[in-house]
């Protein structure tokens, strides 16, 4: 990441942020809906209110992913392209949009999350390990393998049996991973729309639902085989 956090204006940069000494980031299954709906809400270059949730629960609720017209016209700091959240962390591939929006969306996200958790339990202290890490991405073929990286890969890792048995029955594993709010395999599937997503690049690198299962079925399938040597996926 550059020192100063910044990244030019349409740059893709791969984002990462992990749990305080590698621990949980949520106790229940709602913590996570409310990371998710931090990706989508606080993606904005105009500060929302304190109270935005509730705001939201008078109309059709934030799992709507609806941005209500009485906040005036979404401007997001960044195009979401990918992400996956997991147990103990969390990926996201971003656009920068605005000046400064990667930074600026990022510190939000964590921060607001941190607040949610540590006043939900009673707690005090980071949630999180550090600053979120970031990688600028550097061609076509590095966002390839990276949207499957995070969008299959990671989810195969949560599926019953683990990533090797994920990998080898790829097509029930791919349907598990789809089925999950948590990561955004499905909107390139093409069984789910949600607004969070914008494909961008990589809607054009993957033109049909198949061309990006494919794509990631061969990358799992070259997995397996370094699985016990050095990993193609760090």
């Amino acid at each position: 990441m550059r020192r100063d956090g910044q990244f030019a204006i349409d740059s893709y940069v791969h984002v990462y942020n992990r749990g305080t000494k590698k621990l949980p980031i949520f106790r229940k299954k709602s913590d996570l809906w409310r990371l998710l709906f931090n990706f989508y809400y606080l993606n904005s270059s105009e500060p929302i209110a304190q109270n935005w949730k509730r705001e939201l629960e008078r109309g059709e609720g934030p799992a709507a992913f609806i941005w209500p017209p009485a906040w005036g016209e979404r401007e997001p700091l960044v195009s979401i392209l990918a992400h996956s959240i997991m147990p103990n962390h969390f990926h996201l591939i971003l656009k920068e949009l605005v000046e400064g929006g990667i930074s600026k969306f990022m510190h939000r996200v964590c921060m607001a999350y941190s607040k949610f958790i540590n006043a939900k339990y009673g707690e005090n202290g980071a949630l999180f390990q550090g600053p979120y890490k970031a990688r600028l991405i550097t061609d076509d073929t590095d966002i390839r393998y990276l949207a499957a990286y995070v969008m299959v890969k990671n989810p195969f890792e949560l599926y019953p049996g683990g990533l090797h048995r994920a990998i080898k029955e790829f097509d029930l594993a791919y349907d598990f991973a789809c089925r999950s709010p948590f990561n955004s395999l499905a909107e390139y599937a093409g069984v789910r729309a949600l607004p969070i997503i914008t494909k961008d690049i990589l809607g054009e690198s993957f033109e049909t639902a198949n061309d990006f299962k494919e794509f990631s079925r061969d990358c799992m399938l070259y997995k397996l085989e370094q699985l016990g040597a050095t990993a193609f996926f760090s």
